[in-house]
């Protein structure tokens, strides 16, 4: 029997996400056997500072990327938020899912929206572009970091420790906590991060075995929209130490039209850019330069 070995991290919405790409791989593939392969990385167990404090989102993938150099594990599922830019070289991204909710949710047990909030409330997130795009609508907040699944950060919430959270909306729907969610942050006021909402997996380059498995559930719209995203970010150096957002939709005629985001975590201070195009490749590099010409550079570290 064919078997396929999938690496996950171990945390809810991880297992969610690569039960959900298992069940679709059956589905697509009869008689297909896939197994997971839960495994500890170190953005998971570093919780007391920040992801650009300790290297990067980049955490989550090592130990899956070792293991699939191992041999351990044919592909990895990964949220592509957390991605970094350029891959590790040896690795490929044979299959994007098409795109859930891309928006961040407002997430708190008393006040139904962002401009609800009392004077100098505490929000929980440790996502600079959450925190730049919070201080720009309420320089008043009191914003404090907030790491954890899921489920540690709903906790937190509860126990009173912040007056509200600002979330992923894809996440909490995957967990079934559609029911938190109070408000949808949304474009073009709000810009989530790139290819916030949509499932990646990656897996060894030239291992066409698998990747020929794992086309099935490419879906190419959500592809070309995420690209063009992530060709904004890496066209300006973008990882978790710099307040990057871009979301990127149909225009119509087979274009897209990208809007891209850079601001101060520290002041709220916001760059905002757009543009639309064919090209998802150019489309990403042109607002990336429209960016720059509009001082978004002052925001960014030294290429």
């Amino acid at each position: 029997m064919d078997i396929l070995r999938i690496a996950t991290r171990k945390s809810p919405l991880a297992l969610w996400q690569t039960e959900h790409v298992a069940a679709r791989l059956r589905q697509a593939h009869p008689g297909l056997e896939v197994a997971l392969v839960p495994l500890s990385t170190r953005g998971d167990e570093v919780l007391d500072r920040s992801l650009a404090a300790i290297g990067g989102k980049g955490l989550f993938l090592k130990e899956l990327e070792l293991a699939m150099q191992r041999g351990e594990a044919d592909c990895a599922v990964h949220s592509l938020k957390d991605v970094p830019m350029e891959l590790e070289p040896g690795f490929v991204l044979p299959a994007i899912l098409e795109r859930a909710d891309p928006a961040d949710a407002f997430v708190s047990n008393h006040c139904d929206g962002l401009d609800a909030l009392p004077l100098g409330a505490r929000v929980g997130t440790s996502s600079l572009r959450r925190q730049a795009q919070l201080r720009a609508r309420r320089p008043d907040l009191q914003l404090r970091d907030l790491r954890g699944n899921v489920n540690t950060r709903l906790a937190k919430l509860d126990a009173g420790e912040y007056d509200a959270i600002v979330l992923a909306c894809a996440g909490l729907q995957r967990l079934g906590l559609d029911a938190r969610i109070r408000a949808r942050l949304l474009p073009p006021q709000w810009l989530p991060a790139p290819a916030q909402g949509a499932i990646a997996i990656e897996s060894r380059e030239g291992d066409d075995r698998i990747a020929g498995l794992l086309a099935a559930l490419d879906h190419a719209p959500t592809r070309r929209r995420v690209e063009a995203e992530r060709a904004m970010n890496r066209a300006l150096h973008g990882s978790c130490h710099v307040p990057v957002a871009g979301f990127a939709e149909d225009a119509g005629d087979g274009g897209l039209h990208l809007q891209g985001l850079v601001g101060d975590a520290s002041d709220g201070r916001l760059v905002r850019a757009e543009a639309t195009g064919h090209d998802v490749e150019a489309l990403g590099r042109e607002v990336a330069a429209r960016l720059l010409a509009a001082g978004a550079g002052e925001f960014l570290p030294p290429a």
